[in-house]
């Protein structure tokens, strides 16, 4: 009865007009930023915290929190289009959903990749608000050496993530790890692998890494062959998924929504890691694994949905005990803190209002969403038709400008022209990109939890072996490790013996 009583509550306030405007302002604005590539929820919700001095508390949170999770509703509708991720946690649906988008059934990818992350939005939602003390503590008996544990298990995931072999796959994370390192050391303040460049001080940003490999890599190669886009012919029938298209989405959504509502309470995971676990759940309990990659429905709902639902759960550790479980929250933690609000578990009591109206206007936000999306897949699907001639001059000044925005720095466009061309090398040898851009990612964390954890046990490297949750989570890695590679071995060898 508390419960209904605090939703009750909660609805009241995002229900009058004034805070129904800022959550269709955020969410609207959202949209917008998953769908142009480089422009990230972080860096716009940084830009508008100046607009929020004068703003009501309610208000301005609604607003931020539209924008964050709106950003990763909409971040797979380019991935989908022209295979380019508006936002990280859209970068492995680009495996399945452009695929799709070539065979003709670009409608039907949008339109289930809207409906997966409004039903994890509402599943995520309620888990929020019946949940969110109890998970927020769980959180917390998670210290450096499982952090550690949990990115190294991150890590060696993405080894079953493609088709490439395990030494491939592991050769590209370790590539990864080295670009991540590049920059300034945050524990001694000395230079690492910059080369004299002081535009490498600040490190090597994602989002040009993610432009480069991914919308400059597709612009040269069709810009270097004769190849001709296929031109899409869409009607609205077309967003009407097949029955098994429905039928093959329904266990993913589920299991997408929740890896991403369990994962999303964890400080440093978020949408992105839960949308390539989902992929890897996705791929091999899959009956045929041989169909991902080549536009499964699978491998889009689950990510989408494993997305969405993190986006909205990372609220649970900022909203209830101060912690920021991201760049954004800790964004939108200093939002708070300007109007005047200590953030932690006094905000459930001595703001009630703010703390149930900003879990209300989630979902609030998901339908504005559902709504908002729908009726634009139309125009998202007849881009599909534009001669690549038209369409990519101006993917190109977009992405461009949204690589130089983030630092206002023309050496971050030089960054993408580099992976751009790092990106056709990879495509030539077969490789799939995606796990140098997760250890890229991953590489501060990893760097930054594996110090903290030797630090707290005086040097002892054994502290990963002695601490029961970082050695099952080490133990688990292993196991599934070898598992999947003496299944591949195994599925080899079958296809090589005669019939």
């Amino acid at each position: 009865m508390e419960l209904l009583a605090n939703l009750t509550m909660g609805f009241q306030v995002a229900l009058t007009p004034q805070n129904l405007l800022f959550c269709l302002a955020g969410a609207t604005v959202g949209t917008a930023v998953g769908v142009l590539p480089g422009i990230g929820p972080v860096t716009t919700i940084a830009m508008l915290i100046p607009l929020t001095f004068h703003m009501p508390a309610v208000g301005s949170l609604i607003m931020l929190a539209g924008i964050y999770y709106g950003a990763n509703h909409a971040g797979a509708t380019t991935s989908i289009m022209l295979n380019m991720p508006g936002e990280p946690s859209a970068v492995v649906v680009c495996l399945d959903g452009y695929p799709m988008a070539k065979k003709g059934r670009a409608g039907a990818a949008l339109a289930m990749s809207a409906i997966a992350s409004f039903a994890a939005g509402c599943v995520a939602f309620l888990i929020v608000a019946s949940l969110a003390p109890a998970l927020s503590h769980l959180a917390l008996l998670f210290g450096p050496a499982e952090y550690f544990a949990t990115i190294v298990m991150a890590l060696v995931m993405t080894s079953i993530l493609t088709d490439d072999g395990l030494l491939t796959t592991l050769g590209l994370c370790m590539i990864g790890l080295l670009l991540g390192a590049i920059g300034t050391d945050l524990t001694t303040g000395d230079s690492r692998y910059s080369f004299g460049f002081t535009a490498l001080s600040d490190g090597i940003d994602f989002v040009a890494v993610a432009v480069g490999l991914y919308a400059l890599t597709e612009i040269i190669e069709y810009s270097s062959t004769d190849t001709v886009r296929q031109n899409i012919l869409f009607s609205f029938r077309g967003l009407i998924p097949s029955r098994d298209e429905l039928r093959s989405s329904i266990s993913p959504i589920i299991r997408g929504t929740g890896i991403g509502s369990l994962l999303g309470i964890f400080p440093g995971t978020g949408p992105m890691l839960s949308s390539f676990i989902a992929y890897a759940m996705e791929k091999r309990i899959a009956r045929d694994p041989q169909r991902f990659g080549k536009g499964a429905i699978e491998g889009v709902v689950g990510p989408e949905s494993a997305a969405n639902a993190a986006a909205i759960t990372h609220f649970i550790p900022m909203l209830t005990l101060g912690i920021p479980a991201g760049a954004a929250m800790a964004i939108m933690l200093g939002a708070l803190q300007i109007q005047g609000i200590a953030p932690g578990p006094t905000v459930m009591t001595n703001h009630p209002a703010l703390f149930w109206g900003v879990i209300a206007s989630m979902w609030i936000g998901n339908l504005m969403l559902l709504v908002l999306n729908l009726p634009l897949i139309g125009v998202w699907v007849r881009l599909l038709g534009m001669p690549f001639q038209v369409l990519y001059p101006p993917i190109i000044a977009f992405s461009c400008l949204g690589v130089y925005s983030i630092h206002n720095a023309s050496f971050d466009i030089y960054i993408a022209a580099a992976c751009g061309v790092l990106g056709i090398v990879l495509r030539i040898m077969g490789c799939n990109p995606a796990p140098l851009i997760l250890a890229i990612i991953l590489e501060p964390m990893l760097e930054q939890n594996f110090r903290r954890s030797l630090i707290l046990s005086n040097g002892d490297p054994l502290v990963f072996l002695t601490n029961p949750a970082s050695l099952g989570i080490l133990v688990f890695t292993v196991v599934v490790l070898v598992y999947f590679k003496a299944r591949r071995r195994h599925v080899i060898k079958a296809v090589e013996e005669p019939a």
